[in-house]
């Protein structure tokens, strides 16, 4: 049966709201909950983005049954795969077995931040995939000395291991990267719902994939007016219009700002459900759920209204996806 999840949008809320929206989630029966990992929101009006990993270590303490995932985490320019690792494994340790570490190979929006520049996307790929290797070693518990073409590691251990380890999941995009990185993964993360990609994946995982998750997300605006909605929804949530291969690219929020500055409230309309219609909302997530995605977490666009989202809609909005 498909799980079905929230996602603690750091993007678009503060920290403690968010922890709050986390302990509801949970209340009303959200099977995991999912967290964005940025360093910036992608618009300005957005207005926030809060450390991942202090917000995720409050929400394991907050809450009891939900599992968490980061949505994700890259391990090769903010931070270096031997600090990911350390996290994860303490993050592991507080939510008590409930947390998967999801990787990506990262947007330019919050990797640009230290100063190292954005490499070119194979570069990014052969990044991951070392830090995949360094960070799946030091999750042993072993000590690690590693030379690699972009990391060293000298004399690293974490010395405070969960005993069954970390799950990691990695967000891929096409039949080259899952080729490449579904061997190295134990679940399969994408924003695509891709029959084909997901059979793929299954195939290049090697061994035994029955208990593999492949997680998913989609975007919707619940709210009482429809206008409204449709209005917020573009507000915050334009950036999306333009697919990955530009959104790992642009810099700032004032680069989406630009590059965004042409799409319309219909636009955004045309691929967000937006407005009081539960059936329609949870029909969004029917092409997830066919392509054989076992988890969707729904992204409810803006902070306003949140709090009603949770007590109003979640619980009938759960009701209608798991009828599909």
């Amino acid at each position: 049966m498909t799980r079905f999840g929230y996602t603690l949008m750091t993007e678009q809320s503060g920290p403690r709201d968010l922890v709050r929206y986390a302990v509801a989630a949970e209340q009303q029966g959200f099977d995991f909950e999912v967290c964005s990992d940025h360093y910036s929101p992608w618009l300005t009006e957005q207005g926030h983005a809060p450390y991942a990993w202090t917000l995720l270590g409050a929400v394991a303490q907050a809450t009891e049954r939900v599992d968490l995932a980061t949505f994700v985490t890259c391990p090769t320019l903010r931070y270096h795969p031997a600090v990911v690792a350390q996290k994860a494994a303490t993050l592991q340790l507080l939510a008590e077995g409930r947390f998967l570490l999801g990787l990506g190979s990262g947007e330019n929006l919050n990797e640009h931040v230290v100063g190292a520049g954005w490499p070119a996307v194979d570069l990014r790929q052969d990044m991951l995939e070392e830090a995949v290797h360094i960070i799946r070693e030091l999750l042993t518990g072993d000590l690690v000395t590693w030379e690699g073409d972009h990391f060293r590691v000298d004399s690293a251990r974490i010395w405070d291991v969960p005993d069954g380890g970390v799950p990691l999941g990695i967000a891929v995009s096409g039949p080259k990267s899952i080729a490449r990185f579904a061997p190295l993964s134990d679940h399969f993360i994408s924003t695509e719902p891709d029959a084909d990609l997901v059979s793929s994946w299954k195939d290049a995982h090697g061994g035994d994939s029955s208990s593999a998750r492949v997680i998913g997300q989609i975007p919707v605006c619940w709210g009482p007016d429809t206008d409204a909605a449709v209005k917020q929804a573009h507000e915050q949530f334009r950036w999306f219009a333009g697919g990955w291969a530009v959104n790992a690219d642009l810099p700032t929020p004032a680069g989406f700002a630009g590059a965004t500055q042409f799409v319309r409230p219909e636009d955004v309309a045309a691929s967000i459900v937006c407005g009081p219609d539960l059936d329609e909302i949870a029909e969004s997530a029917r092409p997830f759920i066919e392509a054989g995605f076992t988890d969707i977490a729904i992204v409810q666009v803006g902070d306003e209204g949140q709090d009603a989202f949770l007590a109003e809609a979640a619980g009938p909005l759960l009701e209608r996806l798991r009828a599909l």
